[in-house]
């Protein structure tokens, strides 16, 4: 039997897609979920997953949490200037482990992002590759709740400001992305695959005319420049450092790095993924509650 490994799985996309993994059949005692905290998902244990400690900054838990893993998703980590060292911490492991393919969630586009995010994408893809282990590598696009969660703050204050001007996002949710993720897993092949991933694009103009569409408050864009909109992050109560990085996003953003052509989304989970509007209204429904 294949035993599946899937890292952060006490996380919000780590979670989807161990129950995305389960749903489409893999045994409970052939999926292992790797935590730094055990406890956090003592509900999947019950269920018969094996629940295994693993933390990207303590190299020595990777090895016994990766033994007899077969296939392994790598989740990215969250912290900006670490990932690499913990990536490639976790590439080492799977190496040492025997692992025969990787899954790895990066960044849509990486290779030619100039997203202050891309670098160490790039540099996890180039370790990714220097193992010798078959890759997928899963470039996400944005999550549309990266959005959808400053919702009854768009509402409140009646517009969406940043300095994004007309670049276009190709986002899908994070649901949508966990399934790729365990169809990448699941797929039995030998070669190296990169996916695109992203669903319908929009600007910020048109995320706040949806989102007065499906509410019916009004809502709209303000577009300032990346000096300005990191004044304003800043006048918000953003630290300089966090100011002037979101502010960059936003500059990548109108340069077209979060914008994909790419079927590759739709193609992996056989549907189309979520839009803009379901996820407005999906968000809507959940403060409403």
């Amino acid at each position: 039997m294949t035993t599946y490994a899937v890292t952060a799985a006490s996380g919000q996309l780590g979670r989807l897609v161990v129950e995305e993994l389960l749903q489409r059949g893999v045994a409970p005692g052939d999926l292992v979920a790797v935590v730094r905290t055990p406890a956090k998902v003592a509900d999947l244990a019950e269920r018969g997953v094996q629940v295994r400690h693993g933390d990207y900054s303590q190299p020595d838990t990777l090895g016994p949490a990766l033994a007899g893993v077969d296939r392994l998703l790598l989740i990215s980590g969250d912290t900006p200037g670490q990932r690499l060292a913990q990536h490639t911490a976790v590439v080492e492991a799977a190496k040492a482990a025997g692992v025969q393919r990787i899954a790895y969630t990066g960044l849509l586009r990486a290779d030619t992002s100039g997203s202050p995010l891309a670098p160490d994408h790039v540099a996890t893809e180039a370790v990714l590759a220097a193992s010798g282990i078959p890759v997928t590598l899963l470039r996400n696009g944005w999550y549309l709740e990266n959005r959808t969660a400053s919702l009854g703050q768009y509402l409140a204050a009646g517009e969406v400001v940043g300095a994004a001007h007309d670049g276009r996002i190709s986002a899908a949710a994070r649901a949508d992305y966990a399934a790729a993720a365990a169809v990448a897993l699941l797929a039995d092949d030998s070669e190296d695959h990169v996916h695109e991933l992203g669903g319908a694009s929009f600007t910020l103009a048109e995320l706040a005319a949806t989102i007065t569409e499906v509410t019916g408050t009004p809502v709209t864009y303000r577009d300032l420049s990346t000096e300005e909109f990191a004044q304003h992050l800043r006048g918000a109560g953003l630290d300089e450092g966090t100011a002037a990085f979101v502010a960059a996003l936003d500059a990548s953003t109108a340069a077209g790095d979060l914008e994909t052509s790419s079927d590759d989304l739709a193609r992996l989970v056989g549907r189309a993924p979520t839009t803009l509007a379901e996820a407005v209204r999906a968000a809507a429904a959940a403060s409403a509650s």
